[in-house]
């Protein structure tokens, strides 16, 4: 057999194939993780995978379509690389289910993984009429957030944050601009004061993180206690916010199923949003070809993100699944109830890095808003805003550059996201009391969430 590693270069540390003598030993008909020491598994959550997974990828894939790794200290998982084997698990519902309770049994409950992975009454976590029931909440209401009003959301919002470090000529994108954009936007379309903003956005940070139990532990619960203050304000009085659409939905959520429809499409919403916009401003910011961008060019903000999307995705490894009885899946048996999670990103660039010309060629689709029943509800508005929000920034800031060079950046460790830990840049300091328009004087935003008197838009009925 052929060695996983190419020819004079070493393994990856922690690298599965540096361990085994033979590295596919499961496609035999073994259940991989009944072979080899655990403590030599790739850990999606070192920081020595966050600087550089593209790399673990290619090791990885001498598996096969799916290789075992450590997610978490003691808690495992196959992992499918492939892009064929993920768009077939994501569109088979009668092999996998998404209900984690009979896993979570296997793993320590104080697991930092729990709180991303933990079985919830919500969309993600649910299969068939009970998935759907929830996920046509989440759809008929957002449905009613119309276009052209997101937009000036995400607008306003925009000029709200660069008018807090545009006379300083410097800033830190990830912390004062991606992260706290979605947040805002967010923490308003659901109906919360702006006061509310930092208590989401920690919130939110420390549940992908999971640096330790502790720490994504207390996220969990600071979280749970955001949403259950937001559903407690909305029942006391309704407005037109997605709150309210998902208390008054037809399809009659009971409070703690209305509760976490809201956990998930807050999570979902937040972080990732977040760290698409960080890794879009990124790539703008350091490749020559986006250089005109900011002034207007050949290549667009949307350009940036489609690349981030499929190259370096927010969520870079989920789609957590679990087969319903033994399978022989692509070459490697997986037992009932076994943890699946599908790597966006290498399944993305199972044949190397995609460039703007071949997205725009239209000849495949990235998996990153993933597939099948399970896709994004919110893909639509996820765009709308991460477009808007690079093109609000570069419109005022038209000259801003990295602060440092892009060899420097550092990404968060965390075996779920790609996420910068900081996108320092610079650029002309801009000034209220300077010529010209300013985001300090751009119009108000014509949909700034009105009073919660009323529910005049009400989701669609079920059918």
């Amino acid at each position: 057999m052929t060695s996983p590693h190419p020819p004079g270069a070493a393994p990856p540390p922690g690298c599965p194939a540096h361990a085994h003598g033979d590295p596919v030993s499961s496609r035999t008909g073994s259940h991989p993780l009944d072979n080899g020491d655990r403590d030599t598994l790739v850990r999606l959550y070192d920081p020595e995978f966050a600087a550089d997974p593209h790399r673990y990828y290619a090791h990885l894939r001498r598996y096969g379509a799916l290789a075992p790794v450590e997610i978490a200290p003691d808690v495992t998982a196959m992992l499918v690389t492939d892009y064929r084997a993920a768009l077939e698990l994501l569109n088979d519902d009668t092999t996998w289910s998404k209900d984690s309770r009979a896993w979570m049994e296997t793993v320590p409950p104080d697991s930092a993984v729990i709180p991303m992975l933990g079985w919830r009454a919500n969309a993600l976590f649910n299969d068939g009429d009970v998935h759907r029931r929830y996920r046509q909440v989440i759809t008929d209401s957002f449905r009613l957030v119309e276009p052209h009003e997101l937009r000036a959301r995400v607008r306003h919002a925009a000029d709200t944050l660069i008018q807090g470090f545009g006379a300083t000529g410097q800033v830190d994108l990830v912390s004062q601009y991606a992260q706290l954009l979605p947040m805002l936007m967010f923490n308003n379309l659901f109906g919360m004061p702006d006061s509310y903003g930092h208590q989401l956005i920690a919130a939110v940070g420390g549940l992908m993180d999971g640096a330790s139990p502790e720490e994504a532990n207390n996220a969990n619960a600071a979280f749970q206690a955001y949403i259950m203050e937001m559903v407690a304000t909305k029942k006391a009085q309704r407005g037109p916010d997605v709150t309210s659409w998902f208390l008054d939905h037809p399809n009659g959520l009971s409070d703690e199923e209305v509760i976490q429809q809201i956990v998930l499409t807050m999570a979902a919403g937040n972080e990732p949003l977040g760290n698409l916009i960080g890794n879009a401003l990124s790539r703008m910011l350091s490749d020559d070809r986006y250089y005109s961008t900011l002034s207007g060019g050949a290549l667009t903000a949307r350009d940036a993100i489609e690349e981030v999307l499929w190259n370096d995705p927010p969520m870079a490894n989920y789609s957590a699944h679990y087969p319903r009885r033994d399978v022989f899946f692509h070459g490697t048996w997986v037992r009932a109830g076994q943890l699946v999670l599908v790597s966006y990103a290498a399944a993305n660039t199972q044949s190397g890095t995609v460039s703007h010309e071949e997205h725009r060629s239209g000849s495949g689709a990235h998996l990153s808003w993933s597939s099948g029943p399970h896709a994004c509800p919110v893909q639509r508005h996820a765009l709308v805003i991460a477009t808007t929000a690079i093109e609000r920034l570069t419109a005022w800031l038209s000259d801003i550059e990295l602060a440092v060079p892009e060899q420097q950046l550092q990404w968060r460790p965390g075996g779920f996201q790609r996420a910068l830990a900081a996108l320092p840049a610079r650029f002309t300091p801009i000034t209220p009391h300077q010529a010209g328009a300013t985001p300090w004087d751009s119009s108000p935003s014509p949909s700034t969430r009105p009073e919660p008197t009323s529910t005049q838009k009400q989701p669609a009925s079920a059918s």
